[in-house]
């Protein structure tokens, strides 16, 4: 006899049913056009990565395509007859999911992603591993996907032979993928894709700045801008790991959603290349005063002309420190943080294309309108400028009221500069505007809006910073370009909090149905309940009498 039981969360729609029996309770699992299987909890499914599923599809179906692409043309340069591999088929893709867990994301890869080889789905669970090879087998893609029990790192670092690598690897770790970045980078074709996930954002977003070094090799700064300077944090030790075998990477899609950071990099051969990772990375000052973030350069280039060559460049150190001893704008110090990657963190054309693959196939997947719009906002993005400001942050520092977001993007485009949004944060403000102007409009606006004079005595920085002279010409008056099309267009550009419980969840469990976080659930306000029930306890009680008989005896 079988029961089934449909659970439709908010957003996702995944479907879930029970199907009991005299041995086992098994849960079945549906999202695009996979289906799973699972007999215990101790296998990790969590429904709000759905959203990374989707967009990982997508990222792939186009990758593919290029990667074929370059290969035909690069065995036709190679080919004195210019003939060879002239089919696309010919050109093998291999897939590694390196921590499979339930299978669903290989299998959703082998049915959804064309041109695909074969898909290794490895786990170091043998009964995750078992998992796999059931779900495998009723999805009916046993001839796609093999199943592997091996440590992942073991698995990979198998696979560094050139004939036997990856044109694509999928991490998807519990917390920090660092430890896997070494295999990696090594096991990748040339020219293949690395998709890594990280989900220990406490630690990228500045909350723990020297377990951010050990993990990653940079030191992280708890600013406003934390999500985007997590990615960059994560791109520069994917970088670091591949310098080391003289490869190096290129960013082409970085995504920071819901509790997670999701990079999408091709990793590429080339030691001459290698020497130009200094000019990616970069120091961060950060002013504790007023947050504003200055970045430095680990090195650059000039010219170096010669008669053969007029258009030499040259490496160079740059000079330091670019900023003073105290903040020019509110007259603290600074804190010190990176490095981080500095360089652009999407490819705009790569990015388009995956956009318009999704709104092509927008019936294959259930967060489209979510992919659609925050593509939507990473191509409005200004490629070149790393980090954002926050717009309620910057007037809440000298405790004004907000000024709109449009009539500040308004101001700032009036005086010649660009701007735009950041997919990581709603009110984020994007700018090649010098920190200066910035201060300027504020200080331009604080007098038609001016701030209670106790607050400003109160507070140092804000009043140093309100005090200086406006050197600035801003004009406040709003310009229809100051609103960006995809506000326009009313695209789903800012996931809010999905459902309850919506984050990372436990180690190894389903985390959809009824039973979820039952845990965290339960520890809720633990030290409270403890409290109470020794109140209430019989031998709190007696206690109770003994000393209130000791205080009356004090008391006669």
């Amino acid at each position: 006899m079988k029961q089934y039981i449909r659970v439709i969360p908010v957003v996702w729609k995944n479907i879930m049913k029970m199907e009991s029996s005299t041995s086992a309770v098994k849960k079945s699992i549906i999202e695009g056009q996979a289906e799973i299987r699972v007999s215990s909890e101790k296998v990790f499914y969590n429904p709000v990565q759905e959203f990374n599923r989707d967009l990982s599809i997508a990222v792939l179906s186009v990758f593919i395509d290029d990667y074929k692409s370059e290969k035909i043309a690069r065995n036709k340069k190679k080919s004195q007859e210019g003939v060879q591999n002239d089919n696309i088929e010919e050109i093998p893709v291999t897939i590694l999911e390196a921590l499979s867990a339930t299978g669903l994301r290989s299998i959703r890869y082998a049915k959804e992603v064309p041109n695909v080889t074969k898909i290794i789905a490895n786990d170091l669970s043998e009964q995750a591993v078992e998992t796999i090879k059931d779900n495998v087998i009723y999805n009916g893609v046993d001839n796609l996907i093999e199943t592997s029990h091996d440590d992942a790192c073991m698995l990979m670092y198998k696979h560094k032979s050139p004939t036997k690598r990856f044109a694509a690897i999928d991490l998807d770790p519990y917390g920090c993928p660092s430890i896997f970045l070494d295999s990696a980078v090594q096991s990748v074709q040339d020219g293949g894709l690395l998709l890594v996930t990280a989900t220990d954002m406490a630690v990228l977003a500045g909350n723990s700045p020297e377990t951010c070094y050990v993990k990653y090799g940079a030191v992280s700064l708890k600013t406003k801008c934390c999500h985007e300077m997590a990615l960059r944090i994560l791109l520069q030790s994917i970088e670091h790991h591949a310098n080391r075998y003289s490869r190096y990477i290129e960013p082409m899609l970085s995504i920071s959603a819901d509790f997670y950071l999701r990079v999408f990099v091709r990793v590429h051969s080339g030691a001459i290349h290698c020497k130009k990772t200094t000019s990616k990375l970069s120091m961060v000052y950060q002013c504790v005063g007023c947050d504003n973030l200055t970045l430095q350069p680990l090195g650059g280039f000039k010219p170096n002309p010669t008669e053969k060559n007029p258009g030499q460049m040259k490496s160079c150190l740059p000079t330091v420190p670019p900023v003073g001893e105290f903040c020019v704008h509110c007259n603290q110090r600074h804190h010190l943080g990176g490095p981080i990657w500095s360089a652009p963190i999407h490819n705009a054309e790569f990015v388009s294309r995956v956009l318009h693959y999704v709104e092509d196939n927008c019936h294959r997947f259930g967060t489209s309108k979510r992919i659609t719009g925050v593509l939507s906002v990473v191509l409005e993005e200004l490629q070149d400028v790393p980090l954002y400001y926050i717009l309620d942050k910057l007037f809440g520092r000298v405790h004004l009221e907000t000024m709109p977001m449009l009539k500040l993007r308004s101001a700032i485009l009036n005086a010649g500069y660009q701007v735009s949004f950041s997919h990581a944060s709603k009110l984020s403000i994007k700018t090649t505007a010098p920190a200066q102007f910035l201060w300027d409009a504020i200080r331009t606006w604080e007098k038609t809006h001016p701030i209670k004079p106790a607050k400003l005595e109160a507070d140092l920085a804000a009043k140093f910073i309100l005090s200086q002279d406006i050197k600035s010409t801003v004009d406040l008056t709003e310009r229809p370009d100051a609103n960006p099309v995809s506000r326009k267009n009313g695209a789903l550009r800012f996931q809010f909090n999905p459902a309850p419980y919506w984050g990372p969840g436990s180690r190894a469990s389903i985390n959809v149905g009824e039973g979820k976080m039952s845990k965290a659930v339960r520890n809720q306000n633990k030290k409270g309940k403890k409290q109470e029930k020794r109140e209430h306890s019989p031998r709190s009680e007696d206690e109770s009498r003994k000393k209130q008989h000791v205080d009356d005896t004090l008391v006669q």
